[in-house]
């Protein structure tokens, strides 16, 4: 059995899933707050040396999943996998985001595309050396990409 669970809470100013940004990259100027656990603080040192980090999270408003969806970049059904929606089977969410300031167990955040309170279970340092690939394809997205300037969230993901 494997067990997942919090290890601290994100704060945003995103109160609801409708008009949020839908990728890191397209909300670069908002600022966020990730507070850890008391007892997981110690695990914080020395991550004031990094310039961004990789946060791993429970995507809690997500209830189920479907194998094919119409994905916010296009209007066609893909396969689940291809897409990153957020109801999944298992509905882990990764952002890398840029490190401000560090106070305890208080990380300040900026470039976050995250619902308020969403639980944390993990941060991993960004390193480009080990994180970038030349990247030679990107699927459908291809031709879709440049639309996430202007496309916000909105409820074609919530269960009903």
């Amino acid at each position: 059995m494997i067990e997942i669970f919090p290890i601290g809470t994100i704060h945003t100013p995103f109160e609801s899933l409708e008009g949020m940004p839908i990728q890191p990259s397209e909300a670069s100027d908002v600022e966020g707050t990730v507070v850890l656990e008391p007892e997981y603080e110690q695990g914080l040192t020395d991550i004031e040396g990094f310039s961004h980090i990789m946060l791993l999270f429970w995507l809690h408003k997500s209830k189920g999943y479907d194998l094919m969806v119409k994905p916010f970049l296009d209007d066609q059904k893909r396969g689940l996998f291809s897409t990153r929606a957020p109801r999944r089977p298992n509905p882990v969410g990764l952002s890398i985001v840029r490190l401000l300031d560090r106070k305890g167990p208080v990380l300040t955040v900026k470039g976050i595309d995250i619902l308020n309170n969403t639980p944390l279970i993990d941060i991993k340092p960004y390193v480009p050396k080990f994180d970038i690939k030349e990247v030679t394809r990107s699927g459908w997205l291809e031709k879709n990409q440049l639309k996430a300037a202007d496309t916000r969230s909105d409820d074609r993901f919530v269960q009903p």
